[in-house]
């Protein structure tokens, strides 16, 4: 007030009252009801101002709750509450639901932007309490939906709302099973379930009386009885001692009654054991077939029973006996072999004879035999033994002539003169031996590499026929192919196939073996061959020796020049050489000779040669096993496999482009290792 008063009197204008004093009290209350209005005006402002704002920002929301009565309670947030709805702005809330009968829901609220919602709610409604009981009965075992929750009776036991089967069972009666509907919200439900027995009553009487009455087995009394038995089909057995047992099978249904009454009980057979000397003959008795002796044979008592006895190679026998019930006894009956004289005539006359396995002398000799089967050995060490089943006839001649085969014999025997392999190779049997191979300085068109050599070969070995084809090839390499010569094809199916390198080859041969389970012949690393197994008698390319031995020889002792002897030209069908047919496109050919293939033809169409064998000289030259090297012999060689090492590999016979005659010699040798168009393949294999 004083700084008014200062403002007041520096105004010349103005006129105040001397001596004015103004009330403080009176002012002062003024004052107050000013500034309380002020605060009202301001506060409603506020009030409407937020109302409106959070009227225009809130969203009805329906809380829809089942049941209708239950209390909701919101919380995290203001709301507005409006009859059914809530007014209530965007959030998550807490929304906590309680109702008597039901258990207390606590979940969230998500009020999204819509500007009305529905937000439904389920309440879960507590367990019912249910008393199960058994009339008449205790101790059952009660299961709902198929678990077990007691023995009845059982009280406030709780149970899940909605619908479950009840199931009750109990030994010796029949299950009950009822479907149940469960109300909840701990409401009480009683639920009464009557057992029905699942036995019905049996009676029993026999004459005798005093049998023992078992059902499946279980012994429950002595006849008469009256016994509960339980439902289904039961085995019902009288049994007394001195009598027969009496069986039945009976099919028992719960609540029906029933009786087995007077049953006669039949005296009990006789035990009898039957023995033969021999076992194993045949028991008749009273004409009907029992079994072979030993047998155990029950037969009625105080009758006379005839027993008689069969035996193959032995007499008939007989006996009669009577058994009293009850009884066992014991019958032993011994069999008269039937003989006959059998002579044996066997080479070697030391060869010795069991029978039946028991050793019986030298075999040259009269023997009685029984006329029955009997198994005759004849032995000797070093042969094949000699295995017959033999039957005398009494009153005949008879007679046992052999002759044992030595093993080798057999082991020779047994050898197939021709094999086929898995690719349809058919390769012959031969047992060699000694030639020279090789070419004298003086034989016309000799090359430096063809030096005699002194040749011994021990082991027995096969050899193809023909030489590998197109189609055999095929099968171990699908995608090969042999190519064409000049426009020709050397593709066709049974012609010799070509472009494939000695390596290649020896795949070929493993491959076969592998087919056939035989250990391979050539050692191999990353489809690289670096070794042999010289002892196996997996498929091989032939050595050079074998392929000279089975070309150069016809049994006379002098080795052949060309297949058909020593002159040119060739006879007509001698092989596929370089002839007219290729003058246009090889530099040196027989004019005189035509075999009408301008390059390879289909294996075999030509003559064989002595030991039946095709196309050693003509069509393609061939491949064999050893490393390629100039050698000669200074000794007689065994059975060579030619150089341990070497760059190349021999190559042996002349082929289709060839028409010289260095080259149509048998006697000719080659040498490479990469695939030619004129070289092709044959395979072998060691015996054993």
């Amino acid at each position: 007030m004083g700084d008014i008063k200062e403002e007041v009197n520096e105004s010349p204008d103005l006129l105040v009252p001397i001596d004015f004093s103004p009330n403080e009290s009176k002012g002062s209350g003024r004052a107050l009801k000013l500034k309380s209005i002020h605060m009202i005006v301001v506060v409603a402002i506020l009030v409407f101002g937020i109302s409106g704002w959070f009227v225009l920002t809130a969203k009805s929301v329906f809380v829809e709750v089942n049941p209708i009565t239950a209390n909701i309670e919101i919380n995290g947030g203001f709301y507005i509450r409006l009859g059914q709805r809530y007014l209530i702005r965007k959030g998550l809330y807490e929304l906590r639901i309680n109702n008597e009968g039901y258990h207390e829901a606590l979940t969230q609220l998500n009020v999204n932007d819509e500007q009305s919602q529905i937000h439904p709610f389920e309440m879960r409604r507590l367990p019912g309490i249910v008393t199960i009981e058994t009339i008449g009965v205790a101790g059952a075992r009660v299961q709902i939906d198929g678990i077990d929750v007691g023995f009845s009776p059982l009280d406030d036991l709780l149970v899940e709302p909605g619908q479950h089967q009840l199931a009750v069972s109990l030994e010796r009666y029949l299950d009950y099973g009822k479907s149940i509907e469960i109300e909840g919200r701990e409401v009480e439900q009683n639920y009464q379930a009557i057992l029905e027995p699942a036995w019905a009553e049996g009676s029993f009487s026999t004459i005798p009386v005093g049998a023992d009455v078992l059902v499946d087995g279980e012994v429950v009394g002595k006849t008469p009885i009256d016994v509960e038995i339980i439902q289904g089909r039961r085995d019902i057995t009288l049994k007394l001692s001195g009598y027969k047992a009496w069986q039945e099978d009976f099919d028992v249904i719960a609540g029906v009654d029933f009786a087995i009454s007077d049953i006669e009980l039949e005296p009990a057979d006789g035990l009898v054991f039957i023995q033969s000397n021999p076992s194993a003959a045949s028991v008749t008795i009273g004409g009907e077939f029992k079994g072979l002796t030993p047998i155990e044979v029950a037969l009625s008592p105080r009758e006379v029973h005839e027993i008689t006895f069969f035996k193959t190679g032995y007499q008939s026998n007989k006996s009669v006996f009577q058994t009293e019930p009850n009884e066992e006894k014991e019958i032993t009956i011994s069999l008269n072999p039937i003989l006959a004289d059998v002579a044996l005539q066997v080479s070697p006359k030391d060869a010795e004879l069991y029978v039946n396995g028991e050793y019986r002398g030298l075999a040259n000799q009269t023997i009685q035999l029984m006329a029955a089967s009997q198994k005759i050995e004849i032995r000797k060490e070093g042969y094949v033994p000699y295995t017959t089943e033999f039957t005398s006839r009494p009153g005949l001649d008879q007679a046992i002539i052999v002759t044992l085969k030595s093993l080798e014999q057999a082991r020779l025997e047994q050898i197939k003169p021709v094999i086929t392999t898995f690719a349809g190779q058919d390769l012959k049997l031969f047992y060699p031996g000694s030639f020279t191979m090789g070419a004298s300085r003086r034989e016309p068109g000799r090359r430096p590499n063809e030096n005699l050599r002194d040749i011994q070969l021990e082991r027995a070995f096969y050899l193809g026929f023909r030489e590998v084809t197109n189609s055999e090839y095929r099968q171990f390499d699908s995608e090969h192919s042999s190519g064409t010569v000049s426009g020709v094809t050397l593709n066709n199916e049974n012609q010799p196939v070509v472009q494939v390198s000695w390596t290649r080859a020896a795949l070929f041969c493993n491959w076969l073996s592998e087919q056939e389970g035989l250990p391979p012949f050539y050692q191999t690393d990353d489809e690289q061959v670096i070794g042999i197994n010289a002892v196996s008698i997996g498929y091989r390319l032939p050595t050079e020796a074998e392929w000279a031995w089975v070309s150069r020889t016809n049994g006379s002792g002098v080795s052949l020049k060309y297949p058909w002897g020593d002159l040119l030209p060739p006879p007509e069908n001698a092989g596929n050489f370089a002839d007219i047919t290729a003058q246009n496109y090889l530099g040196e050919i027989m004019f005189n000779y035509n075999d009408n293939y301008f390059a390879t033809a289909p294996v075999g169409t030509f003559n064989s040669n002595y030991h039946s064998i095709y196309d050693l000289a003509g069509n393609v030259s061939e491949w064999v096993h050893d490393y390629y090297g100039a050698v000669g012999s200074i000794r007689e060689e065994l059975d060579p496999l030619g150089p341990e090492l070497g760059q190349f590999h021999t190559i042996r016979g002349s082929s289709w482009a060839h028409g010289a005659v260095t080259e149509m010699r048998l006697s000719f040798r080659d040498f490479g290792e990469e695939p030619r168009d004129d070289v092709g393949f044959r395979v072998a294999r060691y015996l054993d």
